[in-house]
């Protein structure tokens, strides 16, 4: 998710799950349906679904949502759950398992869980508002917190952003920021937080803001974006292997989509969703499926006015047909 579109949106009260109701129609939950959500965040996606599935009278559903972050898999019990007390005014057979694991591992989860086949699949790859406004984990350039940037609170990464900014040479720094967050200045910006370093170790986010303003001209500092946007976000995808992780799970999700199943993908920039469509467009090509919508379904004008964390988003969706 651009960090941009972040800042922009940083007056918003809470999160607002973007494109919720073209996820409702897109995934269509019917009566028996698994449902997996990759990425459970604060739940919003997939409370809506459960609610319109329930208000639709579908039953026998299983919902599975993963979350490498266990603070989202806590936020997310007691809104889910009350599903499970009483669905649509019935008893309800619904089933929900909640699992920590990022969802490179959905393979591993679903075999623990004896599901071979899913029907609609879901992943949302943008920061939730608590990760970025609450975690104390240097998500966002507007908080000054310690560099940490893990998504899973450091209980499975090996390494932190701060480990990068301290412990990387200044080619690999650069290449990091310029490769993930498409960054022009990242040979000078890579250059001065070595400099930096020698100084003192760069342990809060504003250090590190403070050393890419000095690091870039004026006219750019000062510009529309803020200047640590692409920084950023380069040094997030690289903590946590974001873009290795969605081709992983990609591998993995299209042969335990059941027939006629569907999966819903919403990428925030253009590198995630550069491998999203390349992915269908291969899987299409294998003659696997076919894409729902030719081209990317994106917020309206209404929804970005009262939501710009959606500005960015872009929902492709896939049907398979073996």
């Amino acid at each position: 998710m651009s960090e941009e579109k972040l800042d922009q949106a940083s007056n918003q009260p809470g999160h607002i799950s973007v494109l919720l109701q073209e996820i409702i129609d897109g995934l269509a939950i019917t009566t028996g349906d698994i449902l997996v959500d990759c990425t459970l965040g604060g739940a919003g996606h997939s409370e809506a679904l459960l609610a319109d599935a329930a208000k639709r009278e579908q039953s026998s559903l299983v919902l599975v949502g993963l979350d490498a972050d266990p603070l989202a898999i806590e936020r997310s019990e007691e809104k889910l759950r009350k599903f499970e007390k009483k669905f649509n005014g019935k008893k309800s057979d619904l089933k929900i398992f909640l699992k920590q694991s990022n969802f490179r591992h959905l393979a591993e989860v679903l075999d623990q869980l004896e599901i071979k086949h899913v029907n609609k699949i879901l992943m949302d790859l943008g920061l939730s508002s608590f990760q970025l406004d609450q975690s104390g984990r240097g998500f966002s350039f507007r908080y000054n917190e310690p560099l940490d940037m893990t998504f899973d609170k450091g209980t499975l990464a090996h390494f932190n952003a701060r480990d990068i900014v301290n412990d990387w040479d200044e080619e690999n720094i650069a290449d990091v920021i310029y490769a993930y967050g498409e960054e022009r200045f990242a040979r000078r910006i890579a250059r001065k937080i070595v400099e930096a370093r020698q100084l003192k170790s760069i342990e809060t986010t504003d250090e590190l803001v403070e050393i890419i303003k000095q690091s870039v001209p004026t006219w750019y500092a000062k510009g529309k974006g803020h200047p640590a946007t692409k920084t950023f976000q380069a040094l997030r995808i690289a903590v946590n292997d974001e873009l290795r992780a969605l081709t992983q799970a990609l591998e993995a999700i299209i042969s335990r989509l059941a027939p006629d199943g569907r999966l819903a993908i919403i990428s925030f920039h253009s590198l995630e969703d550069r491998i999203v469509k390349q992915a269908f467009r291969k899987w299409k090509a294998e003659e696997k499926g076919i894409l729902v919508n030719k081209k990317p379904i994106v917020p309206s004008r209404a929804e970005i006015l009262s939501n710009p964390r959606a500005r960015s988003a872009k929902l492709r969706i896939f049907e398979k047909k073996e």
